[in-house]
C-alpha cells in the first residue's frame, strides 16, 4: 500500500527536521519546503496527501498559501502556528485550514491531529460512497454530484473550497435537520470547538452568496442552520 505522504512548509529547519523525522518513523513519506514559493512548486512535484503549514513564513504568509492550496486543491491543512489568540486561530480556519496546533506542540500531539484528519477524510468518503453512488442532489436549478465532489448552477460548475462542500454535503445529507454551529464545527471540521463558532457562519454566507441560496440553506435564530426539504 502506498505511503501517506505529507509536505512540511516551514521556515525554522530544527521544527521541520523533527516533523519529517518523527513523521517518517510513523510509516508516512514526508517532504519539507522552508518557504512559500519553493512549498508550491513542492506541492505540484509531490501531490502530499496533506499539508503542514507554517503561518509566518519568510516570503509570504501561510494565510495567502492556504487560501491558494484550497481554491485549487482538495487538500487537508494543518496549520503550524505561534499565535495563541483565538480570533487568529479562527481566522486560520475560514482560510479553509482544517485544524491548527500552537508552537511549542508535542510531536505525539501533531501525528494524533494528522491522523485525525484522514481518518475523518476516509469516513467521509465512505459516508459519500454510500449515500449517493453516481447519484446526483439536485435542489432546483443546483445539482451537486457527491462523488465526483463537483456542483453546478444552471449547468455551469460552482467552484466550492473542501469546506463548503463539505458543509452544504452535510446540510443536504438530512434535509430539514436543524444543525446546531457546534455540531456543524464538530461533523465538518472533526472537533468540538469550545470557541466562537463565526467560522461556521462565515462558511455559510459563502456557500449561500455562491448558491444564491438563501431561501434553501435558511437560519434557525437561536439554533442554527438547516437545508430546506422542499426546493421548488
Amino acid at each position: 500500500m502506498d505511503k501517506t505522504k505529507i509536505l512540511i512548509i516551514e521556515d525554522e529547519e530544527a521544527i521541520a527536521d523533527l516533523l519529517a523525522y518523527g513523521l517518517e518513523r510513523e510509516g508516512f513519506l514526508a517532504r519539507t519546503a522552508s518557504n512559500g514559493a519553493d512549498g508550491l512548486k513542492e506541492l505540484e512535484r509531490f501531490r502530499p496527501n496533506l499539508l503542514l503549514l507554517d503561518w509566518m513564513l519568510p516570503d509570504q504568509s501561510g494565510l495567502d498559501i492556504c487560501k491558494r492550496v484550497t481554491a485549487n486543491y482538495n487538500l487537508p491543512i494543518l496549520m503550524i502556528t505561534a499565535r495563541s489568540d483565538i480570533t487568529d486561530k479562527i481566522l486560520g480556519l475560514e482560510f479553509g485550514a482544517d485544524d491548527y496546533i500552537t508552537k511549542p506542540f508535542d510531536l505525539r500531539e501533531v501525528i494524533a491531529r494528522i491522523r485525525s484528519i484522514l481518518r475523518r477524510i476516509a469516513q467521509a468518503g465512505q459516508i459519500e460512497d454510500a449515500a449517493s453512488g453516481d447519484n446526483v442532489i439536485r435542489l432546483r436549478n443546483i445539482d451537486v454530484a457527491p462523488a465526483e465532489r463537483l456542483v453546478t448552477k444552471d449547468g455551469e460548475p460552482v467552484e466550492l473550497t473542501p469546506k463548503e462542500f463539505d458543509l452544504l454535503l452535510t446540510l443536504l445529507g438530512n434535509r430539514g435537520r436543524i444543525y446546531s454551529r457546534t455540531e456543524l464545527l464538530d461533523l465538518v471540521w472533526g472537533y468540538d470547538f469550545p470557541g466562537d463558532t463565526r467560522t461556521v457562519d462565515t462558511h455559510i454566507q459563502r456557500l449561500r452568496k455562491k448558491l444564491d441560496a438563501g431561501d434553501l440553506i435558511t437560519t434557525v435564530f437561536g439554533i442554527g442552520y438547516k437545508c430546506e426539504k422542499r426546493a421548488d
